[in-house]
């Protein structure tokens, strides 16, 4: 059980209803958000230049302080579920982890790129960010930008289907905090303060925390996620510090089913950014880029039942990893039809510590022994561990990367780049892409865009060798090549974009079960092979419209015309509905996802896998007590609506979805 500071939370609650207003602030804020600002949205992740929705040449999507705040959700990765493509359920890895769905695809391996302030977080050991860093609290969050599709020709490996950039605050200045059910707290802070001209610093703290709901195999699944960042700028430098800690301990971790499993995790990072040359034909700058990740985990793997021992045994990893890379970008304006964006960068990237997490462990032979006389007397940690030194290996890479902008006529543009990269004895590719916008009329934008992205395998995957995976060093690069028609229309009062979508995939990495051990307990051993080349093809199409002057709706729609490469949602849709009458602000979300059906590999001994079509509905409603103060209401599965996400990690291959979750949540703004 997670013990929090609910005295201290109730008298900083207080203090915050009784502070008076301190400074006006002209920041625009949830109450002022009007359906013209919400179409009017500039976008810079897909081509690291200021671009619409109509002449940006990816398919994108943008959501902003105030769309955040409307859908309610109180981790980044939930976002997921409101963009076209994307979905977030939660999984199991080594911790009940966010798992990505994205356009068909439903893996461990990380085929989306996840950065904060643009810098990535996916790392060499197992390659997926939300594995050392599976929560991220919205409530210190400026903006989130997804690129739908390849990204490997800006930011390289694990650009693959997709890019998500958090960004956090710099120019805000408030507090909140909320309690909700199931033990949940929440506190959260930001500061910016100008110091002489050109120079200000700025910070963001925020913690949420929950003890967790019981499920019904008498589990919790308990909360604790703290994150904390400084900065500072001055004239054309710029560094930022940040650190983050998540533990999700209990519920499932490598497909065991325990209140006595462990996860934290750990990264902290620093960047610094110098802008060399800055004006209206160029701007040179160069960042140096700093993360370590921690990860302490361990799962249940085989009850002491099940061993005919006195003890359960639990085991997981003891990891850290490092990537310090260096960035030198340039972006060149020739003239106003003409601009050109290009970089280098160097990285070195590696998984340095293997140790292991273990409950039972003989020190004469250096490994897991599953025997009473080496039980440790709860789980201890090993570092190092002999058979995991194999893990210890270096990911160092040098890429470049150019782009060029054209516009042939008010009516049509092109973009025409790549990046390639070489990482140092495992691969190297290139990734182009080209994409062609032509304008039909004012309202009207056709887009025809073509890219490809890659992925290289991670030292997990390469080299792993413990109780649940075993490495395979002969592993390949996996990659895609895909091809967008995108149509977009922007009338007064609604938008729309539908995109046509093919995926040719290639060399998919899986995880897969090792056939033939003798043992039940051996039977939970996976490998990891290049199984797969598929194409995936569907549509997406997101649309928003404005009802009346107070009333606006958002939709997105999913459709594969083909079936996902791992058991996944064929179909899947969501609803965000909107009224403002102040001083209150109602918003209505809902998620749909059809049914997966899953036949069992051993009908006789586990069930099948069906979970028909469910909704999960969620609302926000806040009231405006002030010029710069609310207060929320949030409901997450509002209806409590029971449902399971296939997850093939467990046994019977279902994992428990959250129930409600309601929550109150003042903020003051200063």
């Amino acid at each position: 059980m997670i013990n929090y500071p609910h005295k201290s939370l109730s008298l900083f609650f207080a203090w915050l209803l009784s502070a008076p207003f301190l400074a006006y602030s002209s920041e625009q804020d949830l109450f002022t958000l009007s359906f013209e600002e919400l179409l009017d949205v500039n976008i810079n992740l897909a081509t690291k230049t200021d671009e619409t929705r109509a002449t940006v040449p990816s398919s994108t999507t943008v959501f902003t302080r105030q769309q955040i705040e409307l859908l309610g959700v109180n981790n980044v990765y939930d976002l997921m579920n409101y963009v076209p493509g994307f979905q977030s359920t939660r999984g199991d890895w080594v911790g009940a982890v966010p798992k990505e769905h994205t356009r068909g695809v439903f893996l461990d391996s990380g085929n989306v790129l996840v950065m904060l302030n643009g810098q990535r977080l996916n790392e060499a050991s197992f390659g997926k960010a939300s594995v050392y860093m599976p929560h991220v609290s919205v409530d210190i969050i400026d903006k989130v930008e997804f690129i739908r599709g390849p990204g490997s020709a800006l930011y390289g490996s694990n650009a693959f289907l997709g890019v998500m950039n958090i960004i956090t605050f710099q120019q805000r200045n408030q507090m909140s905090i909320g309690i909700g059910e199931h033990g949940y707290t929440q506190v959260a802070g930001s500061f910016h303060k100008t110091l002489f001209e050109q120079t200000y610093v700025y910070g963001n703290v925020s913690w949420q925390g929950q003890d967790g709901e019981k499920y019904f195999q008498g589990v919790r699944d308990p909360l604790a996620s703290y994150f904390l960042e400084f900065g500072a700028k001055w004239r054309e430098f710029n560094v930022s510090v940040w650190h983050n800690q998540t533990q999700l301990n209990g519920f499932a971790n490598l497909a065991g089913w325990s209140n006595e499993n462990k996860h934290k995790s750990q990264n902290t990072a620093l960047s610094m950014t110098y802008h060399w040359l800055a004006n209206s034909d160029w701007d040179i700058s160069s960042t140096l880029k700093h993360i370590e990740h921690n990860i302490y985990s361990a799962g249940l793997i085989a009850s002491a039942e099940e061993l005919g021992l006195a003890h359960d045994f639990f085991v997981g990893p003891s990891w850290q990893s490092k990537d310090l890379a260096l960035n030198l970008d340039i972006a060149y304006r020739l003239n106003a039809s003409t601009s050109f964006n290009m970089g280098v960068e160097y990285s070195e990237e590696e998984q340095s510590e293997a140790g292991i997490n273990t409950s039972y462990y003989d020190f004469s032979r250096g490994d897991v022994f599953i025997d009473e006389p080496f039980y440790q007397n709860g789980t201890i940690t090993v570092k190092p561990h002999e058979p995991f030194n194999s893990l210890l290996q270096s990911f160092d890479s040098t890429a470049a990367y150019a782009q060029v902008k054209h516009i042939f006529s008010d009516d049509l543009t092109l973009f025409v780049g790549a990046r390639y990269d070489d990482v140092k004895d495992i691969d190297s590719k290139l990734s182009p892409r080209v994409a062609a916008i032509y304008k039909l009329s004012p309202s009207n934008t056709l887009k025809l865009q073509y890219g490809e992205s890659f992925r290289t395998p991670v030292s997990n995957e390469l080299n792993s060798n413990d109780d649940v995976t075993v490495g395979n060093p002969n592993l390949t690069s996996e990659y895609v090549k895909t091809t967008e028609l995108v149509w977009h229309t922007k009338k007064s009062d609604w938008e729309l974009d539908i995109v046509l979508f093919d995926n040719q995939l290639k060399d998919f990495i899986n995880l897969v079960p090792i056939r033939g051990m003798a043992s039940p307990n051996e039977q939970r051993r996976f490998t990891f092979m290049n199984t797969f080349n598929t194409n995936m093809q569907g549509y997406e199409l997101n649309t928003k419209l404005n009802v009346s002057d107070t009333t606006w709706l958002e939709v997105g729609y999913t459709h594969l015309f083909d079936e996902p490469f791992s058991p996944s949602f064929k179909r899947f849709a969501s609803l965000s509905f909107t009224h403002n009458m102040e001083p209150f602000q109602l918003s209505i979300n809902t998620i749909w996802r059809d049914s997966v059906f899953v036949p069992s590999p051993e009908p006789d001994v586990i069930d099948h896998v069906d979970q028909s079509a469910y909704n999960l509905v969620g609302a926000v409603l806040s009231w405006r007590l002030g010029d710069n103060r609310s207060l929320s209401i949030k409901a997450q599965n509002l209806f409590d609506k029971h449902y399971v996400v296939f997850e093939p990690r467990m046994l019977d291959g279902k994992i428990q979805g959250a129930g409600r979750r309601i929550q109150l949540q003042y903020l003051q703004k200063f």
